[in-house]
């Protein structure tokens, strides 16, 4: 037997063009049609065709070509996108989507059930490891009829609603990819999907250029006329694009943190950090743990409570963000705030070091290459830890050069932050899980945390079909692991997204600006 998850979703099967473009405006007073968005676009996307690529560039311009069948509100639940409705089994097992109807890609092709359960069972599972890791719990996928999909999956697995988003499961036209080579499919150049707004041009190394879609199933919607997203290498650059009027949208991270206030302050601007609730970028030190001292507890302890992470949010960050309590962002489902404590206590990290093994060692610190902000904050933890009697050698970086230091374990010590994408299961297990620790990527278990008792249950939570047992079993997960400290964890990071008043619903979903141009106006009286 079918069922809805819940009223909500029993009721998404309403037209989006009322229920969600009317919620996204309604506090902005009555839309206008028409004008022009001008975006700040850095650093360059090394492509557009989302199904291949997954770096953030291309997620933040690519979401407003290709779509999912959902999107999630800053709660992350689930909203309606080329899914109008859905309905699970039971046993957890059987998920049904009803998708909308009339809806037809760029290029005036019809977008069926067909396209949807290639898109996952082929193209995804082939081209994206992301998507792939999820899709192995789905048994096999159904089409009855062009507007009904079905998974069957081997188990019930929790966060399965949570990876229809456009980054991880965009939907792609089989009549154009269904090729041996998707790679260097000429299509890759000139991207179609089903979004609000097409692909125009790329002059590479100065904008893309988006322009509306005027067969959008969403009636009246996109609003605005054209986007352009302008690539401007320099952060002080782009400070000057926004002040002299050539961007009217600062994207989070595009000026270095110590220009906020002054740009925030001018006339006619306005700030959010709402956006960033599904990826809920969580930063933290790498700790090399095959090298001695570093394998000692009571070292990582006490450099845990060594680190100042008020005064880097503070100081370095402005005020964004928020101390972070563990391996689990605040906005990431299953959140616990009550694990052991790492406040910042240098007395108690001196006792610490004193009982533990370290003798001096000169710790190796890799700063990461992405900005002053980066660059002061590893000389604030070099001076944390010196302090409390360590010696510490930072080690300068260029992006390629970090990467390749990350990949090869060759660091004591590393910066880096990671998506959570709104579940345990999804984005944080990766970096803990015994079996995902080997050499050669910057984005698994880096640290060669080993630990079976939590990779069992890391396997069981992802499985349990029940809410308040995942909760209890995240909850043991994450005592266990602050009390082991295989990372130092610093901040869950605030990255403002900047915007003149004029322009009106900039951020409607937890993705921030990547997908939610459709419901944006320009306020021109």
């Amino acid at each position: 037997m079918l069922k809805p998850k819940n009223i909500a979703a029993a009721m998404m099967a309403l037209a989006l063009s009322g229920a969600l473009a009317g919620a996204a405006t309604a506090q902005d007073g009555e839309p206008q049609s028409g004008g022009t968005l001008n975006v700040v676009m850095q650093p360059e996307p090394p492509g557009l065709m989302l199904g291949l690529i997954q770096n953030a560039p291309t997620q933040m311009v690519s979401g407003d070509i290709f779509e999912s069948l959902m999107r999630y509100n800053f709660d992350l639940s689930p909203e309606p996108q080329l899914a109008e409705s859905w309905e699970i089994s039971d046993d957890g097992k059987t998920y049904t989507f009803k998708l909308r109807q009339g809806v037809v890609f760029h290029d005036g092709e019809p977008f069926t059930s067909e396209d949807a359960k290639w898109s996952m069972d082929v193209f995804l599972r082939e081209n994206n490891t992301r998507t792939r890791t999820y899709l192995e719990h789905v048994e096999s996928i159904e089409t009855p009829d062009d507007h009904t999909l079905v998974f069957n999956l081997k188990q019930p697995f929790g966060p399965f609603l949570g990876i229809f988003e456009a980054g991880t499961a965009p939907m792609l036209p089989k009549h154009i990819y269904d090729t041996d080579d998707h790679a260097n499919n000429p299509a890759n150049n000139k991207p179609i999907g089903t979004g609000p707004f097409k692909f125009k041009e790329w002059s590479k190394g100065s904008y893309i250029h988006f322009v509306k879609n005027e067969d959008y199933y969403m009636d009246g919607l996109p609003y605005i006329d054209e986007v352009y997203y302008h690539i401007i290498p320099d952060a002080a650059s782009r400070a000057v694009a926004y002040e002299t009027g050539k961007v009217d949208l600062l994207p989070g991270g595009a000026v270095e943190n110590f220009d906020v206030p002054r740009i925030r302050d001018m006339d006619n601007t306005c700030m959010t950090e709402k956006g960033f609730e599904y990826f809920a970028p969580h930063s933290w030190m790498w700790v090399n743990l095959n090298n001695p001292p570093l394998d000692d507890v009571k070292v990582r302890r006490a450099m845990m409570h060594a680190l100042d992470r008020d005064f880097a949010r503070d100081a370095l960050w402005n005020g964004l963000g928020k101390v972070a309590t563990g391996p689990v962002s605040s906005a990431t489902k299953f959140y616990d705030a009550d694990t052991p404590d790492i406040g910042y206590d240098p007395e108690k990290a001196k006792a610490l070091l004193a009982e533990s093994s370290y003798n001096g060692e000169t710790i190796r610190l890799l700063g990461m290459p992405y900005g002053e902000t980066w660059t002061r904050w590893a000389e604030a933890v070099k001076q944390n830890l010196i302090e409390i009697g360590m010696n510490v050698e930072t080690i300068p970086s260029d992006v390629a050069g970090w990467n390749q230091k990350i990949a090869d374990r060759d660091f004591d010590l590393a910066f880096t932050y990671i998506y959570q994408y709104g579940d345990p299961a999804l984005g944080v297990s990766r970096t803990y899980m015994g079996d995902n620790a080997e050499p050669g990527s910057p984005w698994n278990n880096v640290a060669n945390y080993q630990n079976a008792e939590m990779d069992k249950l890391w396997d069981e939570a992802a499985l349990m079909a029940d809410p308040e047992a995942r909760a209890v079993a995240y909850k043991t997960i994450q005592d266990q692991i602050v009390s082991d400290v295989p990372n130092l964890w610093l901040l869950e990071l605030g990255f403002p997204t900047i915007y003149r008043c004029n322009i009106k619903n900039p951020v409607n979903t937890a993705f921030g600006v990547n997908d939610g141009f459709r419901f944006v106006w320009i306020d021109q009286d």
